[in-house]
C-alpha cells in the first residue's frame, strides 16, 4: 500500500469527524497549556530562588526598650555589647563564610520602617527606641546561615538571629503548592485528551469499518491498515499542542514581561528563551500521547 493512500484515508477520517477533531484539539490545547505554565512557574520559583537567596541576610537583633525579659534579661543592649558583636564577626573563624556586614542604628531602622509602612496607621505608633539595631550579615554562601545563627544565638544582649531565607521558604512554598495544583489539574486534563483521542478513533473505525475489511483483502499490513486512524490523532493533537506552545509564547509576552516585569523591576522574571524551551516539549508530549492514545484504541478495536 502507498503512503498517498494512507495520507488520503487520514484526511478522509478527519472530514468525517470534524466534531470531535475540534474537541481533541481544544482539550490538547487547554490541558498543555496548564502544562506549560505550570511548567513556566517551576521556572520561575527556581529563578526567583537563585535570585532572592543569593541576596538574603543573616539579622542579628540586638536587645531593645521592650524586648522580653527572657530573651533579654540585661535590657537594651549597650556599646559593649555591640562592640562585643563587631568583633565576633570579625574573628578568623567567622570571617570566611562572611562577605559583609553592617550596622543599623535605632535612627536607620526608624527610617527604613517609616518608608516600609508609609501611610499605614502603625507606623504613627512607633518610635525609634522600641526598633531593634540590627547587625545585617551578608553570607558569601547563603546556604551556610546556620553557622551565623548558631553563633549568635543566645549571645549576651542579642534578642533573635533571623535568616531572611525562612520569610522567603514561605512564599516559595505557596509558589511550588500552585505549580503542584496546576500539574495535578494539567494530568487530568490530559489523562481526558487521551481518552478523547481514543473515543475519536474507535467511532471513526466503526464507520470505516468496510473500508478496514477490503484493506484487509487485498493483504495491507495491521501496520498500513492502523497508521491512518494514528495519523487523525497527531495532527488533531499536533495543532492542538501547536496552539498550546503559541498560547504560552503570548503569556510570557504580554502578560509576564508586558505587564508583570515593569512593576516588578527588582524581580527576575521568565521570558520568551525560557517560553521557547517548554514550546517543543509541549508539541513532543502532545505527538507522543495522541499516538499511544491512537495505537491503543485501534488495535484493540480492530484485534489486528
Amino acid at each position: 500500500m502507498r503512503l498517498s493512500t494512507v495520507f488520503r484515508e487520514a484526511v478522509s477520517g478527519l472530514r468525517r469527524n470534524v466534531a470531535m477533531v475540534v474537541s481533541i484539539i481544544l482539550v490538547t490545547f487547554l490541558s498543555l497549556t496548564f502544562v506549560g505554565t505550570a511548567s513556566l512557574l517551576q521556572m520561575q520559583v527556581a529563578q526567583m530562588k537563585n535570585y532572592w537567596y543569593d541576596k538574603a541576610e543573616v539579622a542579628v537583633y540586638l536587645c531593645s526598650t521592650i524586648s522580653p525579659a527572657n530573651a533579654c534579661p540585661q535590657g537594651q543592649a549597650s556599646e559593649d555589647i555591640k562592640t562585643a558583636v563587631t568583633a565576633k564577626l570579625n574573628e578568623d573563624t567567622l570571617k570566611p563564610f562572611i562577605n559583609n556586614f553592617y550596622f543599623e542604628d535605632h535612627a536607620q531602622a526608624y527610617k527604613h520602617f517609616q518608608e516600609q509602612f508609609k501611610g499605614n496607621t502603625v507606623a504613627k505608633y512607633v518610635t525609634k527606641e522600641q526598633l531593634n539595631e540590627t547587625f545585617w550579615v551578608k553570607l558569601k554562601d547563603p546556604q551556610k546561615s546556620q553557622i551565623v545563627t548558631e553563633t549568635f544565638t543566645g549571645f549576651a544582649g542579642v534578642e533573635e538571629v533571623r535568616d531572611q531565607r525562612s520569610y522567603l521558604d514561605q512564599i516559595f512554598n505557596i509558589l511550588n503548592a500552585a505549580s503542584l495544583a496546576a500539574i495535578g489539574v494539567a494530568t487530568l486534563m490530559l489523562f481526558s485528551s487521551a481518552l478523547l483521542i481514543s473515543t475519536t478513533i474507535r467511532l471513526s473505525a466503526f464507520s470505516r469499518r468496510r473500508e478496514i475489511g477490503i484493506m484487509r483483502l487485498v493483504g495491507a499490513s495491521n501496520f498500513y491498515i492502523q497508521l491512518p486512524f494514528v495519523l487523525e490523532g497527531i495532527v488533531a493533537a499536533t495543532v492542538g499542542s501547536l496552539l498550546a506552545g503559541g498560547a504560552v509564547l503570548a503569556i510570557v509576552q504580554f502578560f509576564v514581561q508586558g505587564v508583570l516585569a515593569p512593576k516588578l523591576p527588582f524581580t527576575n522574571l521568565v521570558g520568551l528563551p525560557d517560553a521557547l524551551t517548554v514550546f517543543p516539549i509541549l508539541v513532543g508530549v502532545g505527538v507522543l500521547l495522541a499516538a499511544i492514545a491512537s495505537g491503543s484504541a485501534i488495535r484493540r478495536y480492530l484485534r489486528v
